[in-house]
């Protein structure tokens, strides 16, 4: 009844095949969130797949909803005494675009090739809370209990911006009542180092379009006379950036990036893989390193730009212009002031004429725990621990999750320990994960997981 034997156990689950089993089940299951008619495969991955899993460990199961969003709360209380720690994970994946995929792969049938394994949801999200389960039972098969309290959350609805998490996690607050989060999504800075981050940046998605006049033009007979709505728009597209994607609205950035924050960055270094694109280095803000752009400063993008007829274009001065634009920022913005100072630099700039509005109601806000926070410490021990590897501590995600929710709601401290790396093709046709990532992960979850149930955790509990 050791720390290693649980470890040991966390492996063997992985060599067995066992794992392999549990993860192709789940990934044949076509959970596409932001597909109305898999409806019912939401459900049932719940019902057949993770209830199951949970129920099995010890864990009480009961299923929440909010408006057509299932939810599933898995608790296991051993004693009130020790301390409670919240899981989190999504069985929801993206659309599975199963034309694009490699030939002989598909999103619903997970196959190994190449020390991969390709499938929808092998790394978003479904391997990463697979991986953690297995970590809890191996933990529990070792040393007949946890030696904590632990609760779980899986919600089927993350791809859509997680509705009604946050009415669900308002209303069962005392449900979801812990001392921290442990939770895995996302990837590690690099597919060799294992990664802790801390939170999230925030992103708003917005439109900005020019509606010049009814119907197009004839550019023969007009051009020089009616102003072109595509090329208005493009100059005040182009006012919000300098050439090289430094942002220009000062309230659209932090005043600073604090001291820890860059402490814990000088050790981060942009590592590429073989599938990913050349980053670029001289775009975005002066002065930077690759990690502070992407995890402590802010990023401007357009998403999509629209005029006349892609497909046919003809002759004539389109009548509107169009762009859907989005803005990854940090803790330090407001995020509702973002459309109100664009609304300024554009009266500014001579670009009144430009409407703007917020694309869609969810909105991620940007948080992060600070490094330097005992629980942070703690867990990059316990990883060090089991890996024999110092690793990454990055003080937020580079994307977007619904972090907000378990740090503002719940007020809980969150370390996240993902089990992907940037270059999985997460939303993307030929989606895998590394089987030397999960093997890891399984290894370094059941060491944090046997350690959660030791003395000289990091606070005291609720």
């Amino acid at each position: 009844m050791t720390r290693d034997a649980a470890i040991a156990r966390a492996e063997a689950h992985f060599d067995s095949g066992a794992f392999r089993d549990d993860l192709a089940r789940r990934v044949a299951l076509p959970t596409e969130s932001q597909n109305p008619d898999r409806a019912p495969v939401l459900a049932e991955y719940i019902e057949t797949e993770i209830r199951p899993a949970f129920e099995a460990l010890g864990f009480a199961c009961q299923t929440l909803s909010k408006g057509d969003w299932p939810f599933l709360f898995a608790e296991r209380i051993e004693d009130p005494a020790r301390p409670t720690v919240l899981g989190y994970g999504h069985g929801d994946v993206v659309r599975g675009l199963d034309e694009g995929w490699h030939e002989g792969l598909s999103p619903w049938r997970m196959t190994e090739r190449d020390g991969r394994w390709y499938g929808r949801g092998v790394a978003d999200n479904k391997g990463q809370h697979s991986i953690n389960i297995g970590a809890i039972r191996a933990v529990l098969e070792t040393r007949g209990r946890l030696g904590f309290n632990a609760k779980y959350l899986i919600e089927m609805g993350e791809e859509r911006l997680s509705p009604g998490l946050r009415e669900l996690a308002t209303t069962h607050k005392d449900l979801f009542r812990s001392d921290v989060l442990i939770a895995s999504d996302g990837p590690r800075l690099s597919a060799a180092r294992p990664t802790v981050f801390l939170g999230s940046r925030g992103a708003i998605s917005f439109d900005v379009w020019i509606e010049a006049r009814e119907g197009g033009h004839h550019s023969g007979n007009w051009g020089g006379l009616l102003s072109d709505p595509a090329i208005q728009l493009a100059h005040a597209l182009a006012s919000l950036t300098g050439p090289t994607g430094q942002i220009r609205i000062p309230e659209w950035l932090p005043k600073a990036i604090p001291d820890d924050v860059r402490r814990v960055l000088a050790d981060c270094e942009m590592e590429a893989s073989a599938d990913d694109p050349e980053i670029d280095p001289g775009w975005g803000e002066p002065g930077l390193t690759p990690a502070e752009k992407l995890f402590a400063w802010c990023s401007f993008a357009i998403l999509a730009f629209e005029a006349g007829n892609r497909k046919t274009p003809v002759g004539a001065i389109p009548p509107r212009a169009w762009a859907r634009c989005q803005l990854r920022f940090v803790v330090g913005v407001d995020v509702e002031d973002v459309l109100p100072a664009l609304r300024r630099h554009f009266d500014r700039h001579g670009f009144s004429h430009v409407r703007i509005a917020q694309a869609n109601d969810a909105v991620f806000h940007a948080t992060r725990l600070d490094p330097r926070h005992p629980w942070v410490s703690w867990t990059v021990d316990s990883i060090v621990r089991t890996t024999g590897k110092r690793p990454a501590i990055l003080p937020n995600l580079g994307g977007s999750l619904p972090n907000d929710i378990f740090a503002d709601i719940l007020e809980l401290p969150t370390v996240w320990v993902p089990h992907s790396y940037p270059g999985c093709s997460q939303h993307a046709p030929n989606e895998h994960l590394p089987l030397v990532i999960a093997r890891e992960g399984l290894a370094l979850m059941a060491g944090i997981y046997w350690d959660l149930g030791e003395p000289g955790l990091p606070e005291a509990h609720h």
